[in-house]
């Protein structure tokens, strides 16, 4: 289910074609708890993996309080009639910005969470406390928190990728925008940070390792885990500059660019431990950065508007 906010059903089109099954789709909004409980009256639900939620750091500062009703307001709903029907088990869609600016590098699970730098952050971490809360309290609920790092990539098809409205907020699907001529240049923000070549450094993880990471999750529940927390990366660091010639080898495109000065709030570097996920969780990362960037431009170049072929 999606209520479409920043999502085109054109996507579960292509998941449908892809794997030759047909899944069971619904455009409604969790906080609408009529339409959640018929959901819930009509399917015999196993598990809930909550994907949904606002996700854009700058409009989170410019509407704290559309991200704290949507975000955490409609996690509670969901988790409400989640109950009434009997479903205790969840795997939640969480964030590396729990952590805010780290203490240590890399990152690992007990690292201290809640220094968030923006309302989305928090959103984020409210909802981790919010599930911890709730499995402390009724010990029916088994919960996997996983925290992403940075999702990138596509479906090797080519058929499945990100396709943000709008300028993209995030720097991978930017860069893509420029190579494919929908933008001019990639703005980098800040040349002055302890990296090695002073732009920023992140984790980036290929979707499709995350989506396994899912799966993987999702057999753990059986194990009635109760509440359990996970990162999702790839352990290494790449900085602005090392993204966007990654992607110019797997493209052929250049990908120009102009320096600007860094935005508030943003660290030097972030990337993570995820030995936990792989000790027990049983999960393996298969995919590197060049398989990124290349899959990445597979799509962007079969689908240079994305899923809106007539813009």
């Amino acid at each position: 289910m999606d209520n479409l906010a920043n999502a085109s059903m054109d996507s579960m089109r292509q998941v449908n074609e892809i794997t030759g099954k047909q899944m069971p789709t619904f455009s409604m909004d969790m906080l609408d708890k009529d339409a959640l409980r018929d959901l819930f009256k009509k399917h015999r639900i196993l598990c809930v993996m909550h994907f949904a939620g606002l996700k854009t750091l700058e409009e989170s500062c410019n509407k704290p309080l559309l991200y704290y009703k949507t975000n955490i307001g409609g996690t509670i709903s969901l988790l409400e009639v989640m109950k009434e029907f009997g479903v205790y088990n969840m795997i939640f869609s969480s964030s590396a910005a729990v952590y805010g600016s780290p203490s240590y590098l890399p990152i690992d699970e007990k690292h201290t969470v809640g220094g968030c730098i923006n309302p989305y952050g928090k959103t984020k971490y409210f909802i981790e406390e919010i599930l911890k809360d709730n499995c402390t309290a009724e010990k029916q609920w088994n919960v996997v928190l996983l925290r992403y790092f940075n999702p990138v990539g596509a479906h090797v098809t080519g058929k499945l990728g990100e396709d943000p409205q709008g300028v993209p907020n995030n720097l991978m699907p930017y860069v893509s925008h420029v190579a494919v001529g929908r933008l001019k240049e990639l703005t980098v923000y800040g040349d002055n940070y302890d990296t090695p070549d002073e732009t920023e450094v992140r984790d980036y993880i290929h979707v499709v390792d995350l989506a396994q990471g899912h799966v993987a999750a999702l057999k753990y529940l059986e194990k009635d885990c109760g509440c359990k927390v996970f990162n999702l990366g790839t352990g290494k660091g790449f900085s602005v500059i090392d993204m966007a010639k990654a992607y110019e080898s797997a493209s052929g495109k250049r990908v120009p660019y102009q320096i600007a000065g860094s935005r508030e709030g943003d660290i030097a570097s972030c990337y993570a431990d995820a030995s936990l996920a792989e000790k027990e969780l049983g999960w393996a990362l298969k995919l590197d950065l060049a398989k990124m960037c290349e899959d990445l431009w597979r799509w962007q170049s079969n689908n240079p508007t994305g899923f809106r072929q007539d813009s």
